[in-house]
């Protein structure tokens, strides 16, 4: 078996140098991998030597997150929709003008923004544990809801304490999990890691703010699953505390031809069933596109 290339880039678009990574023949079609908190394109490390005998995949880092760098004085306010934003010239820096869509986390609101603006673009959708339904937000939202009820110091104090260091990240990683000896320790070290450097925590905690603007736009991201009716893959684990198996299982509601499973496993589902998502994106996504 021929061991995939895959390349680590840089590209300079809306003020910004945003880091990707890339692998696949250009002819193949195109899979725009989004990544979600608190990591970055690393999550997708796994998963691209899989998938690249089959598509050409693109996996950016977004604004805040991995490597790509945002310039001071580019006075960049982070919001869901600015991360749209910049993804969107992201793509058409690249030139890509058709493409599916693998969302997680914080990928589905700002990947989910970019299909509604410009649906004749997408081919395909992936939900992993990527919400876009108010069903889908679990328990462990409760303390974000109430910063954003009184985002006063104290409430934004609290989630940075549980969240924003290396015990609430590798938590993220491990929570759900029945054996987290299969979780890679670099995953949530270098995660957090990066999530130490200066200004970013600031960065997530307006983040966690915005957050609450993505379930406005819940209702047109239903739509855009109710009209387009994408061949479309939600594969969750179904252990993950912050986006719950009534989410993935939504996505029937609006497009009865999708294709939904849980797995065992938590928030990070490819950290342990990488190879099995793998496989299914091929069956249920690549023989569509």
């Amino acid at each position: 078996m021929n061991t995939p290339t895959i390349t680590y880039n840089f590209t300079h678009t809306d003020g910004i140098n945003v880091f990707y990574r890339e692998a696949g023949d250009p002819t193949l079609p195109t899979l725009l991998l989004l990544h979600g908190f608190p990591s970055s394109s690393h999550q997708f490390r796994q998963l691209i030597p899989l998938l690249s005998q089959h598509f050409h995949l693109i996996a950016p880092d977004l604004p805040g997150f991995g490597f790509t760098e945002v310039p001071a004085e580019r006075d960049y306010v982070y919001t869901f929709d600015a991360l749209a934003q910049t993804l969107e010239h992201f793509v058409d820096t690249l030139g890509l003008k058709r493409y599916a869509m693998f969302v997680f986390d914080y990928g589905a609101p700002t990947g989910l923004r970019l299909a509604v603006k410009h649906p004749e673009r997408m081919t395909a959708l992936i939900s992993q544990n990527g919400n876009a339904y108010l069903e889908g937000l679990g328990d462990a939202w409760a303390p974000i809801k109430t910063y954003w009820a009184e985002p006063n110091a104290i409430n934004r104090q609290a989630i940075a304490d549980a969240v924003l260091n290396l015990e609430g990240t590798r938590w993220q990683y491990e929570h759900g999990v029945s054996h987290p000896e299969l979780i890679a320790p670099e995953s949530y070290t270098l995660d957090a890691l990066l999530m130490e450097r200066p200004g970013n925590k600031d960065i997530q905690l307006d983040l966690f703010l915005d957050y609450a603007n993505n379930l406005k736009r819940y209702p047109d991201f239903q739509r855009f699953f109710r009209e387009t009716k994408l061949p479309t893959l939600a594969i969750w684990g179904k252990h993950d505390p912050f986006f719950i198996p009534p989410g993935a299982e939504a996505f029937k509601r609006d497009n009865p031809n999708a294709v939904v499973e849980l797995l065992d496993t938590g928030h990070f589902a490819m950290e342990t069933h990488v190879e099995y998502i793998a496989q299914r994106i091929i069956e249920v996504i690549r023989s569509a596109v």
